[in-house]
């Protein structure tokens, strides 16, 4: 026959096995948050990079490609690193804020300047979307597509 106070320790001992998984369980929630902040910071910090960098170069923000495609080969390689460091940005802000789309929008935004490049670019060297996600190289060959692009023209008809 137990004693009285043998029955309370182990009752004692269940919740304390209770204690700490629901600690354990905030610990994994923590680690979560802190993985989705550092994400978030990350993006935004490459989203400002990047804004910071058209802010520079208008040229590049604006685009006149045919202009572009004749000019040096270092403004052609400026450009195409230009808009690399845009994909990447708004590959990352995407990501990261997957539900708010406005950063979406933002992207699809300054995109469409782009399209003519990247679509010449995706018909000269296919491998240069796969070095971004799915997602990304979904993205930007549907709104080539949705602008009518198509190579080798790869012109943006005037409405």
């Amino acid at each position: 026959m137990n004693a009285w106070w043998q029955r309370f320790g182990n009752l004692a001992q269940i919740s304390q096995v209770c204690v700490a998984m629901l600690a354990l369980v905030g610990i994994l929630f923590q680690v979560n948050e802190i993985r989705s902040n550092n994400r978030a910071t990350a993006a935004r910090q490459a989203f400002l990079g990047f804004t910071d960098l058209a802010f520079k170069n208008p040229q590049f923000s604006s685009p006149d490609y045919e202009a572009i495609k004749k000019s040096s080969h270092n403004e052609q390689v400026q450009y195409e690193s230009f808009v690399s460091y845009f994909l990447y940005s708004c590959e990352e802000a995407i990501a990261a804020f997957s539900d708010n789309s406005e950063w979406q929008a933002s992207c699809d935004y300054d995109l469409k300047p782009h399209l003519p490049f990247l679509c010449e670019k995706n018909a000269r060297e296919p491998t240069y979307l796969g070095t971004y996600s799915a997602d990304t190289r979904r993205w930007i060959l549907s709104t080539i597509q949705a602008a009518g692009l198509v190579a080798p023209e790869c012109k943006i008809r005037k409405s």
